[in-house]
């Protein structure tokens, strides 16, 4: 019974033994795999850094870590020695190597969803209802002619009046509003032999839109004016558009 039971121990023992010395010999495999592919030491980022963030700032999000030569691209950053002064290029996620592409010069920094504001023009901000922005169906780059509609009053002139007081003016940028997640509703069946309906054409826009645009001093002071006093419509106006010079439009004159 005995000698049963220090069989069954040597058998354990040997058995630990050997995942040991499996386990050690696996690790030193590793490290002479990894030697004999020259390992070199590159920066990886090991927290999100967001764009724009300076080089000085994003030390913290970053860590040294050995990799063979043969697995590091070319532009992969060792020190940040040679990029002070730069920032993020877009959003560094965790795990990837830092690359010399993804930092900039800081006014090599484009905002996303912007453009640049032609010499002489200034921008101004107002904010809009989607019915009054065509369906909210702009983008930056656009242009738009911008209406403005004084409201009926109490004294002698009583009608309401509409102008589309500025030609073609171009859209810099645009914010929406978060939209609101839609209820789902079952989708009627198309009839035969019509195409479905893309929901992209059909779904109604919810929330406002705050629109930056680039003009003249003397037309943001109308933008302005039309925001405070009186209302703002746009259209969607492209430069061929056909231009039929000033026009007030009235009730007689919408009547004729």
């Amino acid at each position: 019974m005995k000698s049963r039971l220090l069989a069954g121990s040597a058998a354990a023992l040997l058995a630990v033994v050997g995942v040991i010395l499996v386990f050690s010999y696996a690790q030193a495999a590793d490290q002479r795999a990894v030697q004999n592919l020259t390992p070199v030491d590159v920066l990886i980022v090991k927290a999100a850094v967001p764009a724009g963030t300076p080089v000085e700032a994003m030390m913290a999000s970053l860590a040294t870590q050995q990799l063979p030569e043969s697995a590091v691209p070319k532009t992969a950053l060792h020190s940040l020695g040679d990029v002070t002064g730069k920032v993020a290029a877009v959003d560094l996620v965790p795990g990837e190597t830092l690359l010399a592409e993804r930092l900039v010069a800081p006014d090599e920094l484009k905002t996303p969803g912007s453009v640049e504001v032609p010499a002489g023009l200034q921008e101004v901000s107002f904010q809009v209802e989607p019915q009054r922005v065509v369906g909210g169906r702009l983008a930056p780059g656009d242009h738009i002619g911008v209406f403005i509609s004084q409201v009926a009053g109490k004294d002698e002139d009583k009608s309401g009046k509409t102008k589309l007081v500025i030609h073609k003016v171009l859209v810099t940028a645009i914010q929406r509003a978060p939209q609101a997640a839609a209820s789902a509703q079952p989708t009627p069946a198309p009839s035969q032999g019509a195409p479905a309906a893309d929901p992209q054409d059909t779904t109604l826009p919810n929330g406002s839109l705050l629109l930056t645009v680039a003009v003249s001093d003397a037309d943001a002071a109308k933008i302005v004016f039309g925001n405070e006093f009186a209302k703002i419509w746009l259209s969607k106006e492209p430069l061929n558009a056909k231009v039929s010079g000033p026009r007030i439009i009235d009730g007689n004159e919408v009547f004729k």
